[in-house]
């Protein structure tokens, strides 16, 4: 292997460790290097929050969390600012530097969450960074109650890194119906977006969601149903940045039924897991796609805390390519906390899916949504738990895994406390979390893989509000695995002779 080969592996490792978005090894490689790569921790995270509503009677929580982690050294910073900033070239070109607002959040260290606050509709969207030890794992919960008017309810969002590529099972063009996606850009070179929606009878043509412009440290909101004539109740929404990046989510909002977040879906895959459906779930819909060449051909069941069911009459899916599929399951949980879980049937295609679930009857309803999402692996965390209100589900759909939960010291005091959880294979855990000794204010979880088989998970906060009485006001936010280290491959050779 010649010089240039050499110092090419260096750079791609020094490249992982910062970036912390890949793994890097060698050309070559028959895998026995990536046996011994090491795990180091990111050292540079980025997060965007969506403008939190249009109402003048929002009120919105902000909290920030980093938990501890080893190796990634003594000090770092972070902050969480206002995603429109002045650019001093005059031009609006995006090549000057921009001049922040004061911070909402200024997260000090690890260990230790942060809380900040804002009212009403002009609430911008958030862009935000975190390096040194402030940066692995880094989580930012966004939390919104809304007392009255189209969407009231409890509006929660995990604030998401930016990306090129987004998959929304579960938005609508109904009449009954406000979507709109969120696209913020943190960077400062304009992005150019393409949004396309996918009906039940396959690609919905329009010219409107092509090429949408979103400035540097700005974000755009996108009505869905102005991409479409005619309404649809069940559409999947696709979001591809042409050039550059941003940050996606679909805040939908319904007449009746309330309104919440919808994140983007994990990546389309074989096997789909939705964890946490409320035990007091009164209805549940699940909408699926599939972008590939063939159709999906899926087996649908229920994680539940005894192991798994078969719906009746909702035993399978079948979802056509790039086709939206969506089936109303009811009470499907009738009484009992649950996870639905989709396996492959032969040879299906990847899918990408959510659910919408309802709680309440007549007008006291309420929905949220829960995406599919990736295991909580080696660590996933939620911040914004209170002393009341907060359910944890954990799922193991197929073998029995243990997972340890952290409690966090709480935004105004408190001491973190340890519980350790060991969920059986197809089945559904849901569990108050434990919470913190002297609580004071709200506190993060934080949910480790520890041995066994993948653990997938959800946090459900339950508010009461004396404003909406009778309103069963939640919000579901999935537990993928942070990311929060990269791999970086083991150096057989002492590369620092090449420079002699």
């Amino acid at each position: 292997m010649n010089r240039t080969t050499l110092s090419l592996i260096a750079a791609a490792a020094a490249l992982a460790a910062v970036t912390g978005f890949a793994a890097a090894t060698a050309p070559g490689d028959d895998g026995d290097s990536a046996k011994a790569a090491a795990r180091l921790p990111v050292e540079r995270s980025s997060l965007l929050c969506p403008a939190p509503s249009t109402s003048d009677l929002a009120e919105t929580a902000y909290t920030s969390y980093t938990p501890s982690s080893k190796g990634s050294g003594s000090s770092g910073k972070a902050a969480l600012s206002s995603a429109t900033r002045e650019l001093t070239d005059g031009a609006g070109s995006g090549k000057g530097k921009g001049k922040a607002d004061k911070p909402v959040l200024s997260p000090l260290k690890p260990g230790k969450p942060v809380a900040g606050e804002s009212s009403g509709a002009e609430s911008p969207a958030l862009v935000g960074s975190a390096d040194g030890n402030l940066a692995p794992g880094w989580t930012v919960q966004q939390t919104t109650e809304v007392a009255a008017g189209t969407g009231r309810g409890l509006l929660g969002v995990n604030c998401s890194a930016p990306d090129t590529d987004f998959w929304f099972p579960g938005a609508s063009t109904a009449k009954e119906r406000s979507d709109y996606i969120h696209l913020t850009n943190p960077d400062d070179s304009a992005a150019v977006v393409d949004v396309q929606l996918y009906g039940a009878n396959g690609a919905i043509k329009s010219d409107v969601g092509e090429g949408i412009q979103v400035q540097p440290h700005s974000s755009v909101p996108v009505l869905l149903s102005t991409l479409t004539d005619k309404p649809q109740t069940n559409v999947t929404l696709h979001v591809t940045a042409r050039s550059g990046r941003v940050a996606a989510a679909v805040l939908a909002a319904d007449d009746k039924l309330g309104g919440d977040w919808l994140p983007a879906s994990a990546d389309p895959a074989g096997t789909v897991v939705l964890p946490g459906i409320p035990k007091d779930a009164t209805s549940v819909r699940l909408v699926a796609f599939t972008p590939g060449d063939n159709d999906a051909d899926l087996k649908v069941q229920l994680a539940s805390p005894t192991g798994r069911i078969t719906p009746a009459g909702h035993e399978s899916l079948h979802v056509k390519s790039g086709m939206t599929a969506a089936v109303d399951l009811g009470d499907v949980t009738r009484g009992e906390a649950g996870s639905l879980v989709l396996t492959p049937t032969g040879d299906s295609a990847p899918v990408a899916a959510a659910l919408r679930v309802v709680r309440g009857k007549g007008d006291d309803q309420e929905s949220a949504f829960i995406p599919a999402t990736r295991p909580v692996g080696a660590r996933a965390t939620v911040a914004d738990n209170r002393a009341k209100g907060s359910t944890l589900s954990l799922t193991a759909p197929g073998a029995a895994g243990t997972v340890k939960v952290t409690a966090s010291a709480g935004t105004e005091g408190g001491t973190p406390v340890t519980k350790t959880y060991t969920v059986k294979g197809g089945t559904t855990m849901s569990v108050r979390p434990p919470v913190p000794a002297g609580l004071k204010g709200s506190y993060a979880l934080t949910v480790e893989q520890v041995s066994g088989g993948e653990v997938y998970g959800s946090r459900t906060l339950d508010v009461s509000d004396a404003d909406v009485p009778g309103v069963p006001m939640f919000t579901v936010q999935t537990l993928p695995d942070d990311r929060g280290t990269v791999s970086v491959p083991h150096a057989d050779q002492d590369l620092s002779v090449l420079q002699k």
